[in-house]
C-alpha cells in the first residue's frame, strides 16, 4: 500500500459533489487518466475494520469523512454479490441505491452501507456508514468502487 499524505493549503475543502466523484475521480481512475492531486488513498477496505480507516486516508482533515478507490471483489467466483465482511464485522445495504443524474442521463449508481460488529444475522449496528459510489457503464462498474465513511450517520439524513 502506498501511503502518500496530501494536505490541502488553509481555506481549501474537499467537498466533491457525486457528480464530480462519478464523472471526475471514479471515471478517470478506471480509465487510468492522471489525477492532479492524490486526494483519495487506493486501499481494500475490507481488509481493515471502519475505526481503522482514517489512518490510511490521504487527506487529513477535521471532517468525519474519508475517501478511498477500493476493488470490488465479488462474494462467489460466478455471482453478482460483492463481498463486504472484514474481521470484525460486515457492511450491510440500506435503502435502495440513488441514482447520480448528468445533463439529463444516469452516470453512476450510490449504494448505502452500514457496519454491524460480529455475524449476521446478529450483528450490532454501528454509527460507521459507507457510500459505495459505481459507474453505470456496465464495461467499468466492476473495477473500481469510491466509498466514503462518515462516524454520524445524522449528517446523511439531514
Amino acid at each position: 500500500i502506498t501511503m502518500v499524505k496530501s494536505s490541502l493549503p488553509p481555506g481549501f475543502r474537499f467537498h466533491p459533489t457525486d457528480v464530480e466523484l462519478i464523472l471526475y475521480y471514479l471515471k478517470r481512475k478506471v480509465l487510468g487518466k492522471k489525477l492532479h492531486f492524490d486526494l483519495i488513498a487506493e486501499l481494500d477496505i475490507y481488509k481493515f475494520s471502519p475505526w481503522d480507516l482514517p489512518d490510511f486516508s490521504n487527506l487529513k482533515t477535521g471532517d468525519l469523512k474519508w475517501y478511498f478507490f477500493c476493488p470490488r471483489e465479488r462474494k462467489y467466483a460466478n455471482g453478482a454479490r460483492t463481498k463486504r465482511a472484514t474481521e470484525a464485522g460486515y457492511w450491510k445495504t440500506t435503502g435502495n441505491d440513488r441514482s447520480v443524474i448528468y445533463d439529463n442521463r444516469v452516470v453512476g449508481m450510490i449504494k448505502t452501507l452500514v457496519f454491524h460488529l460480529r455475524r449476521a444475522p446478529q450483528g450490532q449496528r454501528t454509527d460507521w456508514v459507507m457510500h459505495e459510489y459505481r459507474l453505470q457503464d456496465a464495461s467499468l462498474a466492476n473495477d473500481v468502487v469510491q466509498v466514503t465513511f462518515r462516524a454520524h450517520p445524522m449528517c446523511l439524513f439531514a
